[in-house]
């Protein structure tokens, strides 16, 4: 689930590295150096605090009916988003999900804008599971530092994650591309947030995430942040994933010579919502509990993946088939965005769960029988939200959802459902 042109030159302004990393390692984000935005120039694109880049939850923009982020932003005070995957076409320039590239793309900067003008930014990801990743395909660090800082220029970055995950972080060659490039983009662009992100063991993480702290050491390459994915490998529930987060502390101090301390301000926790790709299941209870773990010991990071689940299935699915595009858990729409929030400093309304009484559902009056509804035809339901093709029935008609929709009522103004007629 993790996954699904010329490249701009480099920046030219080269800092010492030193310096670079002290800036990194500050945690806030501040405008690159020679940065050039495609944009629209009339949206701020100020940089937010560290805590914001490390709260940003993942989003496919381009598939998984991605919602609409300003109306996640005022439904939970969220201010951030992790956009996902730019991978490489075949060859070492960088597209989304490796099929639409960067530097044409139309879609993506309509995204950025939005959430800008609502006072938010986004970070954006190189990786994730399966496809071909830049490090793969470029042939240096310095190749595989401009494509991704191509990028940046696109959108005007201040954030990056690199997700390094199979099967590009069982080879050795793209590890040190990635790792270099990493370390050339941090001393490019002043102030660049970057979060690397890779996969969480029982131990930590196993040999090839341990790989990557080795390669960084190696490097003298220090991120914002490193962060473990502790689901699908035999995690049950919030406390195995504590385990996991503890075992990896404790892989940071002694591959960096770390204080307890400095480790937990670089060590990121990456969940997933609901049910994962071994069916693990992950519920809100779980994800408040880890957060509570996360900011007693002041950790840097606390996101998942992904957004574009954050949602009911309809029908409800709860414990049952994986889906891109809902959890597969009870939840009210965006409950666990609500956690990344309160990370990252808002203060959200309350997830809704089955034990702090949401408010009682909306159902339809008027048509023949099935409790005021259309015989047969389930009523509509303001706490349910509704994927394209679901049919429901309200004030005695029958109604097709042409579009996935939450708490939009049929005949209403938002067009989201087509009459099918009385019934």
């Amino acid at each position: 689930m993790r996954r699904s042109t010329a490249m701009s030159a480099l920046a030219v302004s080269v800092v010492a590295a030193g310096a670079m990393i002290a800036l990194a390692n500050s945690g806030s984000a501040a405008t690159g150096a020679g940065v050039r935005s495609d944009v629209s120039s009339n949206v701020s694109s100020n940089a937010l605090s560290g805590n914001w880049y490390g709260a940003a939850p993942y989003d496919m923009p381009e598939d998984n009916s991605p919602p609409d982020l300003p109306t996640v932003m005022a439904a939970t005070g969220q201010k951030s988003f992790e956009l996902a995957f730019v991978l490489a076409d075949g060859g070492c320039t960088p597209a989304w999900d490796g099929t639409s590239p960067v530097s044409s793309d139309t879609t993506v900067p309509g995204v950025i804008s939005a959430v800008r003008a609502a006072g938010g930014d986004v970070s954006v990801s190189f990786g994730g599971f399966n496809g071909t990743k830049l490090g793969q395909s470029c042939g240096s660090a310095s190749a595989t530092a401009a494509a991704e800082q191509a990028v940046i220029n696109k959108y005007s970055l201040h954030a990056i994650d690199l997700d390094l995950e199979e099967p590009e972080y069982e080879n050795t060659a793209a590890i040190n591309n990635e790792i270099g490039a990493a370390q050339i983009l941090q001393q490019n662009n002043p102030g660049l947030y970057i979060s690397i992100t890779t996969a969480g063991t029982a131990a930590g993480t196993g040999f090839f995430g341990q790989n990557v702290l080795n390669t960084a050491k190696a490097d003298n390459f220090t991120p914002n942040n490193f962060s473990i994915m502790p689901f699908d490998g035999g995690f049950s529930g919030a406390s195995s994933q504590i385990s996991a987060l503890n075992a990896f502390h404790t892989l940071l101090t002694n591959t960096f010579g770390w204080s307890s301390a400095f480790a937990f301000q670089h060590e990121g926790f990456s969940g997933m919502n609901g049910r994962t790709d071994s069916a693990e299941m992950f519920t809100q209870t779980d994800f408040q509990t880890v957060l509570n773990f996360v900011q007693s010991n002041g950790l840097g990071r606390f996101t998942y993946w992904s957004l574009n689940r954050d949602r009911q299935c309809n029908p409800p699915d709860n414990n049952g088939t994986l889906s891109g595009t809902c959890s597969s858990t009870p939840q009210g729409a965006w409950d666990f965005t609500k956690f990344t929030a309160k990370f990252g400093g808002a203060t959200p309304p309350p997830p809704v769960t089955t034990t702090n009484n949401p408010p009682p559902p909306t159902t339809t009056t008027g048509g023949g029988g099935g409790g005021g509804g259309c015989s047969g035809v389930a009523a509509w339901n303001n706490q349910t939200a509704y994927g394209a093709g679901s049919v429901v029935s309200n004030g005695g008609h029958k109604w097709t959802a042409n579009q996935w929709n939450f708490n939009e009522v049929p005949g209403g103004s938002s067009g989201a459902w087509n009459d099918n007629g009385a019934c």
